[in-house]
């Protein structure tokens, strides 16, 4: 875990997150807590990650969301190095 990210203010948003219930309490919160670009942008990734681990092509996955070739890259480095946090996701998405 990157230890810049590890910090009081996160726990409180990660402590904050984790009451929520259901979807809707979850558009309730981000709506309030993000941009409606920033919202749009987190989905965006979490898309681009689905397509990957689906072994769709960049080009594919570039037409169907939008995202450029550059976030494709970062979210495809994640998925490969990062902390497996979308690995995890996705298979308690998908049991």
């Amino acid at each position: 875990m990157n230890k810049k990210l590890k910090t009081e203010s996160v726990d409180h948003l990660f402590d904050a997150i984790l009451k929520l219930q259901d979807k809707e309490e979850c558009y309730n919160f981000f709506e309030d807590l993000c941009t409606v670009n920033e919202l749009l942008s987190l989905s965006q990734r979490f898309e681009v990650a689905a397509m990957l681990r689906d072994h769709k092509t960049y080009l594919e996955i570039a037409e169907k969301t939008g995202a450029s070739t550059a976030t494709i890259s970062r979210v495809n480095r994640s998925l490969n190095y990062g902390n497996d946090g979308y690995e995890l996701v996705f298979s308690r998405m998908n049991p």
